[in-house]
Protein backbone atom coordinates (compact mmCIF):
# COMPACT_ATOMS: atom_id res chain seq x y z
CA UNK A 1 0.00 0.00 0.00
CA UNK A 2 1.23 3.64 -0.73
CA UNK A 3 2.33 5.11 2.82
CA UNK A 4 2.63 8.70 1.78
CA UNK A 5 -0.25 10.26 2.91
CA UNK A 6 0.49 9.22 6.03
CA UNK A 7 3.59 10.81 5.84
CA UNK A 8 2.06 14.16 4.31
CA UNK A 9 4.43 13.86 0.97
CA UNK A 10 2.73 13.99 -2.01
CA UNK A 11 2.49 11.20 -4.25
CA UNK A 12 3.86 10.98 -7.88
CA UNK A 13 1.27 12.12 -10.32
CA UNK A 14 -1.67 10.12 -11.22
CA UNK A 15 -1.31 8.30 -14.42
CA UNK A 16 -3.73 10.48 -16.63
CA UNK A 17 -1.83 14.07 -15.87
CA UNK A 18 -1.51 16.02 -18.61
CA UNK A 19 -5.03 14.62 -20.02
CA UNK A 20 -6.22 17.86 -19.94
CA UNK A 21 -3.78 19.10 -22.56
CA UNK A 22 -5.35 16.76 -25.20
CA UNK A 23 -8.87 18.05 -25.99
CA UNK A 24 -12.21 15.12 -25.67
CA UNK A 25 -10.05 13.03 -23.33
CA UNK A 26 -11.46 13.02 -20.03
CA UNK A 27 -11.32 10.83 -16.94
CA UNK A 28 -13.06 7.47 -17.16
CA UNK A 29 -15.02 6.19 -14.04
CA UNK A 30 -12.43 3.84 -13.73
CA UNK A 31 -9.01 4.77 -12.42
CA UNK A 32 -6.06 5.09 -14.72
CA UNK A 33 -7.90 5.24 -17.92
CA UNK A 34 -8.92 7.85 -20.06
CA UNK A 35 -11.90 8.16 -22.01
CA UNK A 36 -13.51 9.61 -25.23
CA UNK A 37 -15.32 12.83 -23.60
CA UNK A 38 -19.43 12.77 -24.04
CA UNK A 39 -19.52 16.26 -24.53
CA UNK A 40 -17.19 18.00 -27.42
CA UNK A 41 -14.47 19.95 -26.72
CA UNK A 42 -14.37 24.02 -26.30
CA UNK A 43 -13.24 25.10 -29.30
CA UNK A 44 -11.77 28.72 -30.06
CA UNK A 45 -14.30 30.26 -32.11
CA UNK A 46 -17.10 28.77 -29.31
CA UNK A 47 -14.94 30.71 -26.61
CA UNK A 48 -14.77 33.50 -28.71
CA UNK A 49 -18.65 34.08 -29.00
CA UNK A 50 -19.24 33.25 -25.67
CA UNK A 51 -16.34 35.93 -24.68
CA UNK A 52 -17.78 38.78 -27.17
CA UNK A 53 -21.24 38.68 -25.56
CA UNK A 54 -19.46 39.47 -22.09
CA UNK A 55 -20.29 43.38 -20.55
CA UNK A 56 -17.58 45.74 -21.46
CA UNK A 57 -17.10 46.32 -17.76
CA UNK A 58 -15.51 43.17 -17.21
CA UNK A 59 -12.63 44.19 -19.25
CA UNK A 60 -12.15 41.24 -21.46
CA UNK A 61 -11.66 42.96 -24.79
CA UNK A 62 -9.90 42.22 -27.59
CA UNK A 63 -10.17 39.11 -28.21
CA UNK A 64 -7.53 38.25 -31.39
CA UNK A 65 -4.97 37.04 -29.13
CA UNK A 66 -7.41 34.87 -27.43
CA UNK A 67 -5.33 31.38 -26.44
CA UNK A 68 -7.19 28.20 -25.37
CA UNK A 69 -4.61 26.93 -22.40
CA UNK A 70 -5.82 23.84 -20.79
CA UNK A 71 -9.29 21.67 -21.05
CA UNK A 72 -11.16 19.92 -18.14
CA UNK A 73 -10.80 16.10 -17.81
CA UNK A 74 -13.78 15.97 -15.80
CA UNK A 75 -16.45 14.07 -17.67
CA UNK A 76 -19.82 15.61 -17.45
CA UNK A 77 -19.89 19.12 -19.06
CA UNK A 78 -16.95 20.79 -21.32
CA UNK A 79 -14.93 23.02 -19.90
CA UNK A 80 -11.46 25.02 -20.40
CA UNK A 81 -9.21 27.56 -19.62
CA UNK A 82 -8.59 30.52 -21.82
CA UNK A 83 -6.19 33.40 -21.68
CA UNK A 84 -6.07 36.65 -23.18
CA UNK A 85 -3.52 38.37 -22.88
CA UNK A 86 -2.12 38.32 -19.36
CA UNK A 87 -5.57 37.23 -18.10
CA UNK A 88 -6.73 34.18 -17.57
CA UNK A 89 -10.77 33.00 -17.28
CA UNK A 90 -12.61 29.54 -16.90
CA UNK A 91 -15.57 29.15 -19.75
CA UNK A 92 -17.90 26.13 -18.86
CA UNK A 93 -20.85 24.62 -21.26
CA UNK A 94 -23.37 22.19 -19.95
CA UNK A 95 -26.71 20.55 -21.89
CA UNK A 96 -29.49 22.11 -20.47
CA UNK A 97 -30.71 18.59 -19.88
CA UNK A 98 -27.80 18.43 -17.21
CA UNK A 99 -27.99 21.82 -15.98
CA UNK A 100 -30.74 24.52 -17.23
CA UNK A 101 -30.37 28.38 -17.08
CA UNK A 102 -32.25 29.05 -13.89
CA UNK A 103 -30.33 26.51 -11.77
CA UNK A 104 -27.07 27.47 -12.84
CA UNK A 105 -28.12 31.51 -11.40
CA UNK A 106 -29.11 29.81 -8.21
CA UNK A 107 -25.11 28.65 -8.42
CA UNK A 108 -23.83 32.32 -9.17
CA UNK A 109 -26.02 34.11 -6.28
CA UNK A 110 -24.20 31.64 -4.08
CA UNK A 111 -20.87 32.51 -5.24
CA UNK A 112 -21.41 36.23 -5.14
CA UNK A 113 -22.93 35.67 -1.93
CA UNK A 114 -19.60 33.92 -0.52
CA UNK A 115 -17.36 36.37 -2.12
CA UNK A 116 -19.63 39.22 -0.44
CA UNK A 117 -18.74 37.22 2.65
CA UNK A 118 -14.89 36.89 2.28
CA UNK A 119 -14.39 33.32 0.58
CA UNK A 120 -12.31 33.07 -2.10
CA UNK A 121 -14.83 31.90 -4.82
CA UNK A 122 -14.05 33.11 -8.38
CA UNK A 123 -16.35 35.42 -9.68
CA UNK A 124 -18.96 35.03 -12.23
CA UNK A 125 -19.03 37.65 -15.10
CA UNK A 126 -21.84 39.04 -16.77
CA UNK A 127 -23.07 39.33 -20.37
CA UNK A 128 -24.08 42.52 -21.68
CA UNK A 129 -27.97 41.80 -20.29
CA UNK A 130 -26.26 41.56 -16.95
CA UNK A 131 -27.23 37.67 -17.15
CA UNK A 132 -24.30 35.24 -15.92
CA UNK A 133 -25.97 32.55 -18.11
CA UNK A 134 -26.01 32.28 -22.19
CA UNK A 135 -27.62 30.08 -23.44
CA UNK A 136 -27.25 29.18 -27.30
CA UNK A 137 -29.68 26.09 -28.56
CA UNK A 138 -29.43 23.06 -26.29
CA UNK A 139 -26.26 24.05 -24.31
CA UNK A 140 -25.77 27.05 -21.32
CA UNK A 141 -22.38 28.49 -20.48
CA UNK A 142 -20.63 30.57 -17.82
CA UNK A 143 -17.71 32.53 -17.82
CA UNK A 144 -15.66 32.62 -14.56
CA UNK A 145 -12.59 34.29 -13.41
CA UNK A 146 -10.03 32.17 -12.57
CA UNK A 147 -9.47 30.74 -9.26
CA UNK A 148 -6.42 32.34 -7.35
CA UNK A 149 -4.30 29.91 -6.66
CA UNK A 150 -2.88 26.77 -7.83
CA UNK A 151 -5.11 24.46 -9.34
CA UNK A 152 -2.84 20.91 -8.16
CA UNK A 153 -5.26 18.18 -8.11
CA UNK A 154 -6.62 19.02 -11.97
CA UNK A 155 -5.59 16.32 -13.51
CA UNK A 156 -6.64 13.84 -11.00
CA UNK A 157 -9.93 12.09 -10.99
CA UNK A 158 -12.53 13.67 -8.54
CA UNK A 159 -13.17 12.23 -5.64
CA UNK A 160 -9.42 11.02 -5.26
CA UNK A 161 -7.78 11.43 -1.72
CA UNK A 162 -5.77 14.50 -0.13
CA UNK A 163 -2.08 14.41 -0.85
CA UNK A 164 -1.17 15.62 2.75
CA UNK A 165 -2.85 15.68 6.55
CA UNK A 166 -2.04 19.22 5.64
CA UNK A 167 -4.13 19.64 2.94
CA UNK A 168 -7.11 18.11 4.61
CA UNK A 169 -6.51 20.30 7.70
CA UNK A 170 -6.50 23.17 5.62
CA UNK A 171 -9.69 22.40 3.60
CA UNK A 172 -11.56 21.19 6.90
CA UNK A 173 -10.86 25.30 8.06
CA UNK A 174 -11.80 26.55 5.19
CA UNK A 175 -15.24 24.45 5.06
CA UNK A 176 -16.32 25.52 8.30
CA UNK A 177 -15.88 29.26 7.47
CA UNK A 178 -17.74 28.65 4.00
CA UNK A 179 -20.67 26.71 6.10
CA UNK A 180 -20.46 30.14 8.66
CA UNK A 181 -20.45 32.94 5.83
CA UNK A 182 -23.49 30.38 3.94
CA UNK A 183 -25.70 31.05 6.68
CA UNK A 184 -27.42 33.76 6.37
CA UNK A 185 -28.09 32.63 2.22
CA UNK A 186 -31.96 32.25 1.98
CA UNK A 187 -32.59 30.93 -1.30
CA UNK A 188 -34.70 27.81 -0.87
CA UNK A 189 -33.64 24.35 -2.06
CA UNK A 190 -32.95 23.98 -5.61
CA UNK A 191 -35.22 20.55 -6.74
CA UNK A 192 -33.48 16.65 -7.39
CA UNK A 193 -32.80 16.95 -11.13
CA UNK A 194 -29.57 15.53 -13.18
CA UNK A 195 -26.68 15.32 -11.37
CA UNK A 196 -27.71 16.69 -8.21
CA UNK A 197 -27.64 16.39 -4.70
CA UNK A 198 -30.60 17.57 -2.28
CA UNK A 199 -31.40 16.06 1.45
CA UNK A 200 -34.86 15.75 0.97
CA UNK A 201 -34.71 12.01 1.36
CA UNK A 202 -32.33 12.36 4.20
CA UNK A 203 -34.66 14.32 6.15
CA UNK A 204 -37.87 12.98 5.54
CA UNK A 205 -39.91 11.34 8.23
CA UNK A 206 -39.82 8.23 5.89
CA UNK A 207 -37.20 8.42 4.03
CA UNK A 208 -38.22 4.73 1.69
CA UNK A 209 -41.53 7.00 0.37
CA UNK A 210 -39.60 9.92 -0.18
CA UNK A 211 -37.20 7.82 -2.22
CA UNK A 212 -40.15 6.05 -3.55
CA UNK A 213 -41.96 9.72 -4.42
CA UNK A 214 -38.85 11.03 -5.79
CA UNK A 215 -38.14 8.38 -8.85
CA UNK A 216 -42.32 8.38 -9.57
CA UNK A 217 -41.79 12.53 -9.82
CA UNK A 218 -38.84 11.96 -12.43
CA UNK A 219 -40.11 9.26 -15.25
CA UNK A 220 -36.56 9.29 -17.00
CA UNK A 221 -35.11 7.99 -13.02
CA UNK A 222 -37.56 5.42 -13.53
CA UNK A 223 -37.22 4.67 -16.25
CA UNK A 224 -33.55 4.19 -15.88
CA UNK A 225 -34.01 2.18 -12.55
CA UNK A 226 -36.63 -0.05 -14.43
CA UNK A 227 -34.53 -3.20 -15.24
CA UNK A 228 -33.11 -2.90 -11.15
CA UNK A 229 -34.79 -4.62 -8.33
CA UNK A 230 -34.92 -1.15 -6.54
CA UNK A 231 -37.58 -1.76 -3.93
CA UNK A 232 -35.47 -5.15 -3.07
CA UNK A 233 -32.24 -3.45 -3.02
CA UNK A 234 -33.68 -0.70 -0.68
CA UNK A 235 -35.17 -3.07 1.76
CA UNK A 236 -31.55 -5.05 2.11
CA UNK A 237 -28.85 -2.24 1.69
CA UNK A 238 -30.93 1.36 1.92
CA UNK A 239 -34.04 1.17 4.41
CA UNK A 240 -31.83 0.82 7.81
CA UNK A 241 -29.50 3.22 7.26
CA UNK A 242 -31.81 5.60 5.70
CA UNK A 243 -34.18 5.88 8.59
CA UNK A 244 -30.75 6.43 10.66
CA UNK A 245 -29.68 9.40 9.19
CA UNK A 246 -33.11 10.90 8.62
CA UNK A 247 -33.84 10.68 12.25
CA UNK A 248 -30.28 12.69 13.13
CA UNK A 249 -30.66 15.41 10.00
CA UNK A 250 -33.60 16.29 11.06
CA UNK A 251 -32.57 17.52 14.35
CA UNK A 252 -29.44 19.75 12.97
CA UNK A 253 -30.40 23.30 11.23
CA UNK A 254 -30.55 23.53 6.89
CA UNK A 255 -28.13 26.09 5.29
CA UNK A 256 -26.62 25.94 2.13
CA UNK A 257 -23.62 24.29 1.45
CA UNK A 258 -20.68 23.27 -1.15
CA UNK A 259 -22.30 20.04 -2.00
CA UNK A 260 -19.14 18.60 -3.67
CA UNK A 261 -15.77 19.41 -1.04
CA UNK A 262 -12.66 17.48 -2.44
CA UNK A 263 -9.50 18.39 -3.12
CA UNK A 264 -9.81 18.94 -6.86
CA UNK A 265 -12.43 21.38 -6.27
CA UNK A 266 -9.88 23.67 -4.27
CA UNK A 267 -6.93 25.83 -5.09
CA UNK A 268 -4.02 25.68 -3.29
CA UNK A 269 -0.94 27.90 -2.14
CA UNK A 270 1.69 25.63 -3.76
CA UNK A 271 2.38 22.32 -4.88
CA UNK A 272 4.15 21.37 -1.66
CA UNK A 273 2.18 18.91 1.63
CA UNK A 274 1.87 21.81 3.25
CA UNK A 275 0.07 24.11 1.34
CA UNK A 276 -3.26 26.06 2.10
CA UNK A 277 -6.37 25.97 0.41
CA UNK A 278 -6.10 29.43 -1.45
CA UNK A 279 -9.51 29.21 -3.29
CA UNK A 280 -12.69 27.43 -3.64
CA UNK A 281 -14.72 26.70 -6.90
CA UNK A 282 -17.40 24.61 -9.19
CA UNK A 283 -20.57 25.14 -6.76
CA UNK A 284 -22.36 23.01 -9.46
CA UNK A 285 -23.84 20.66 -6.63
CA UNK A 286 -24.63 23.23 -4.37
CA UNK A 287 -27.96 23.11 -2.29
CA UNK A 288 -29.64 24.05 0.96
CA UNK A 289 -28.98 20.76 3.14
CA UNK A 290 -26.95 21.14 5.88
CA UNK A 291 -23.64 21.58 7.57
CA UNK A 292 -23.40 18.44 8.68
CA UNK A 293 -24.97 16.87 4.97
CA UNK A 294 -21.83 18.87 3.38
CA UNK A 295 -19.24 17.28 6.10
CA UNK A 296 -20.08 14.51 5.71
CA UNK A 297 -19.88 14.73 1.76
CA UNK A 298 -16.64 16.04 2.11
CA UNK A 299 -15.63 13.27 4.00
CA UNK A 300 -17.05 10.43 1.92
CA UNK A 301 -15.35 12.03 -1.33
CA UNK A 302 -11.96 11.70 0.12
CA UNK A 303 -11.11 9.33 3.41
CA UNK A 304 -11.85 6.47 1.11
CA UNK A 305 -9.85 5.99 -2.48
CA UNK A 306 -13.07 4.59 -4.02
CA UNK A 307 -11.33 3.78 -7.10
CA UNK A 308 -8.24 2.07 -5.52
CA UNK A 309 -7.99 -1.74 -4.31
CA UNK A 310 -6.17 -3.18 -2.01
CA UNK A 311 -3.94 -6.15 -2.62
CA UNK A 312 -6.80 -7.94 -0.92
CA UNK A 313 -9.52 -6.29 -3.11
CA UNK A 314 -10.55 -4.48 0.01
CA UNK A 315 -11.24 -0.63 0.17
CA UNK A 316 -9.60 1.24 3.03
CA UNK A 317 -9.97 4.68 4.49
CA UNK A 318 -6.78 6.48 5.58
CA UNK A 319 -8.43 7.52 8.96
CA UNK A 320 -5.72 10.23 9.77
CA UNK A 321 -7.37 11.95 6.51
CA UNK A 322 -10.70 12.11 8.66
CA UNK A 323 -8.91 13.30 11.88
CA UNK A 324 -6.82 16.08 10.16
CA UNK A 325 -10.15 17.36 8.32
CA UNK A 326 -12.40 16.83 11.39
CA UNK A 327 -9.42 18.92 13.17
CA UNK A 328 -9.40 21.60 10.58
CA UNK A 329 -13.07 22.25 10.59
CA UNK A 330 -13.69 22.15 14.20
CA UNK A 331 -10.94 24.45 15.00
CA UNK A 332 -12.76 26.88 13.21
CA UNK A 333 -16.34 25.63 13.72
CA UNK A 334 -17.25 23.07 16.81
CA UNK A 335 -19.82 20.45 16.37
CA UNK A 336 -22.55 19.60 18.84
CA UNK A 337 -23.40 16.58 20.18
CA UNK A 338 -25.94 16.48 18.10
CA UNK A 339 -24.38 17.04 15.38
CA UNK A 340 -21.17 14.66 15.34
CA UNK A 341 -24.31 11.81 15.93
CA UNK A 342 -25.99 12.94 12.75
CA UNK A 343 -22.44 12.98 10.70
CA UNK A 344 -21.78 8.97 11.33
CA UNK A 345 -25.07 8.27 10.92
CA UNK A 346 -25.24 10.07 7.80
CA UNK A 347 -22.05 9.42 6.26
CA UNK A 348 -23.57 5.53 5.26
CA UNK A 349 -25.95 7.30 2.98
CA UNK A 350 -24.85 10.68 1.96
CA UNK A 351 -24.66 9.82 -1.63
CA UNK A 352 -27.64 8.60 -1.96
CA UNK A 353 -29.46 11.57 -3.84
CA UNK A 354 -26.23 12.10 -6.14
CA UNK A 355 -26.03 8.65 -6.73
CA UNK A 356 -29.63 8.00 -8.08
CA UNK A 357 -29.39 11.41 -10.29
CA UNK A 358 -25.76 10.01 -12.10
CA UNK A 359 -27.97 6.64 -12.81
CA UNK A 360 -30.29 8.91 -14.22
CA UNK A 361 -27.16 10.94 -16.33
CA UNK A 362 -25.24 8.01 -17.45
CA UNK A 363 -28.84 6.02 -18.59
CA UNK A 364 -30.78 9.14 -20.10
CA UNK A 365 -28.83 11.77 -20.74
CA UNK A 366 -25.17 10.06 -22.28
CA UNK A 367 -26.40 6.65 -22.81
CA UNK A 368 -24.24 4.35 -21.48
CA UNK A 369 -24.76 1.76 -19.57
CA UNK A 370 -21.76 0.47 -18.52
CA UNK A 371 -21.15 3.58 -16.67
CA UNK A 372 -25.23 3.43 -15.38
CA UNK A 373 -24.10 -0.15 -13.66
CA UNK A 374 -21.27 1.57 -11.93
CA UNK A 375 -23.77 4.21 -10.58
CA UNK A 376 -26.02 1.67 -9.64
CA UNK A 377 -23.83 -1.38 -8.33
CA UNK A 378 -21.01 0.11 -7.81
CA UNK A 379 -21.93 3.98 -6.26
CA UNK A 380 -25.70 3.73 -4.77
CA UNK A 381 -25.29 0.36 -3.76
CA UNK A 382 -21.86 -0.26 -3.09
CA UNK A 383 -21.06 2.79 -1.35
CA UNK A 384 -24.12 1.82 1.50
CA UNK A 385 -22.74 -1.83 1.79
CA UNK A 386 -18.81 -1.19 2.12
CA UNK A 387 -19.73 0.73 5.24
CA UNK A 388 -21.45 -2.17 6.71
CA UNK A 389 -18.66 -4.23 6.18
CA UNK A 390 -15.15 -4.05 8.09
CA UNK A 391 -13.36 -1.09 7.32
CA UNK A 392 -16.65 0.64 6.69
CA UNK A 393 -17.85 -0.24 10.11
CA UNK A 394 -14.12 0.57 11.21
CA UNK A 395 -14.40 3.86 9.78
CA UNK A 396 -17.98 4.71 11.91
CA UNK A 397 -16.70 3.24 15.15
CA UNK A 398 -13.70 5.48 14.43
CA UNK A 399 -15.90 8.80 14.03
CA UNK A 400 -18.17 7.49 16.85
CA UNK A 401 -14.84 7.08 19.23
CA UNK A 402 -13.43 10.46 18.52
CA UNK A 403 -15.58 12.37 20.96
Amino acid sequence: RDQSRALSVPRAPHPAAQSGSRPGLVHAMERDELAVADWAPLHLEEVREVLQRLDPRSTVTGLSDLEMRWWSPRPMSAAALVRRGDRELFVKRHHVAVRGPDRLRVEHRFADHLRRRGQRVPRVLRDVEGDTVQRRGDFVYEVHEKVPGLDLYRETPSWYPYLSRSHARSAGRVLARLHGAALDFAEPASAPGVLSDSSEILRAPDPVRALDQLVASRPALARSLAPRDLHGDVATHLARPLARAAASLRRVDAQWGHGDWHPSNLSWTSAGARAQVAGVFDLALANRTSAVHDLAVALERSVVDWLDLEHDGVRRADLSMLDALLDGYESVRALSQVERSALADALPVIHVAFALSEVEYFCEVVRSPGNTDLAYDGYLIGHVRWFSEGPGEELLAHLRRRW
